[in-house]
């Protein structure tokens, strides 16, 4: 996996294509805000960032429910960043498919196309798509050991329960590197982590509550389970929501009623308590989840925090609810002009 020439840590932004509020506070049309993305996309590679990723969802309240489209209008806009997604739902889409739209998105990116695998925090994806909840891990498990078959871009005889069998068939187009750039995104299951090490692919935490200490046993897992599996040591990424702005105040009074209003939105149909401030607060200081802040805090909580968990990679996610697209470019410029610069000259001696 290839890592920044002048820093051990790469610095990269996630976004699920949040619908953002207009000047009139109503949410932007799904049309406007998927051209937004594109434009955050263009801003993350001219201000020098590494990574750009963009979730997969298909609810009201995100845009994006087809990232590889997005993220190939990004590519032919952009030259140097690498371009993923935030994750993937691969336990409701066909192994095959994605790797042949990435495969194809790597191709017009010049290379730059990495997928993120993971099972995804909501559901809405299985019934649209024909696909038993009960069967949420079953899935996920198959359609992950056939996905890791295809990595090989060779011909593939393979066999499983919820598709018909594979007989010595090819996949195209085939990337010119020769494989696909592949992560496994998880949120903290023992269980996940030991399944991303048995075949051997790079792991991203998504540490989106508590404490980020709390995560360096499962850093620990993932790197004795490479060596069980004889595998060489592969790299881990951190994914963490967060906002930048000119000062502490701004950035935490900017965010606020957008998370808050996001998270009671969600756990309304999850049954959690109304989010405080005071709970935000606690978030956003030192020893939180949240990275918001100006570019001197939240270069500080990056650098702390890629200490701690020896990762190789730190993505924040700067789409937050219905916080507004000025705000957020506001937020790329900062991150990639001001936060990138501290945090790798920090870090440049962990090479």
């Amino acid at each position: 996996m290839p890592i920044s020439k002048s820093s051990a840590v790469e610095l990269g932004l996630d976004t699920f294509g949040d619908r953002t509020a207009g000047p009139d506070g109503e949410p932007l049309s799904y049309d406007q805000v998927i051209r937004d993305v594109v434009a955050e996309g263009v801003l993350a590679d001219s201000v020098g960032l590494d990574f750009f990723g963009v979730g997969e969802h298909h609810r009201e309240d995100f845009a994006v429910s087809a990232p590889e489209v997005v993220l190939a209008a990004i590519a032919a806009q952009t030259d140097s960043i690498r371009l993923g997604t935030a994750v993937t739902v691969l336990s409701s889409d066909d192994p095959i498919r994605v790797y042949q739209r990435f495969a194809t998105l790597d191709a017009i990116s010049g290379g730059r196309a990495e997928v993120i695998l993971g099972r995804g925090s909501f559901t809405e994806s299985f019934p649209l798509f024909g696909y038993d909840l009960a069967q949420y891990e079953e899935l996920f498990s198959e359609k992950l050991d056939l996905f890791a078959e295809l990595r090989s871009e060779g011909p593939i005889t393979w066999t499983g329960g919820h598709r018909a069998p594979l007989t010595g068939q090819e996949v195209f187009p085939k990337t010119a590197k020769g494989g696909l750039t592949t992560w496994i995104g998880v949120g903290g299951s023992p269980e996940s982590v030991v399944r991303a090490a048995r075949y051997g692919i790079p792991l991203v935490l998504a540490i989106i509550g508590g404490e980020p200490a709390r995560f360096e046993p499962f850093v620990d897992l993932y790197h004795r389970a490479l060596t069980e599996f004889g595998h060489a040591e592969l790299p881990v990424a951190m994914h963490s929501p967060g906002h930048v702005s000119d000062s502490d105040e701004q950035a935490r009074e900017e965010l606020w009623p957008h998370y808050r209003d996001q998270m009671n939105r969600i756990g309304r149909e999850r049954g959690w308590p109304a989010t405080t401030r005071g709970q935000f607060e606690q978030a956003a200081g030192p020893d939180g989840s949240l990275y918001v802040g100006s570019p001197d805090t939240v270069a500080a909580k990056i650098i702390q925090n890629v200490r701690a968990l020896k990762v190789t990679r730190f993505d924040m996610k700067y789409g937050n609810g219905t916080l507004s697209h000025e705000a957020k470019m506001r937020s790329i410029e900062l991150y990639g002009e001001k936060v990138a610069p501290i945090v790798r000259e920090a870090l440049s001696d962990q090479r």
